[in-house]
């Protein structure tokens, strides 16, 4: 059985140097009027994520308060 996981995280800084960028994201928090968001933040309700990202076509792609998913799925 492959099991898949998906989160709704926001990003909470982007740290820029001068050849990457490093992202922080969050899981979004409940509470809000919006239904999916409620359901997410019950579901994974804290963490944190960071990536860096050194491809140049994607410096300063990535703004604060964006909203990604995050699929995990397992490699078989």
């Amino acid at each position: 059985m492959s099991v898949k996981i998906r989160a709704k995280m926001r990003v909470a800084e982007v740290v820029s140097s001068e050849y990457s960028d490093t992202v922080k994201l969050h899981p979004v928090f409940g509470g809000s009027n919006n239904a999916e968001d409620n359901s997410y933040a019950k579901a994974t309700p804290g963490g944190k994520l960071e990536l860096t990202i050194d491809n140049p076509a994607l410096k300063n792609a990535v703004k604060p308060g964006q909203v990604f998913y995050v699929d995990l799925t397992p490699v078989e």
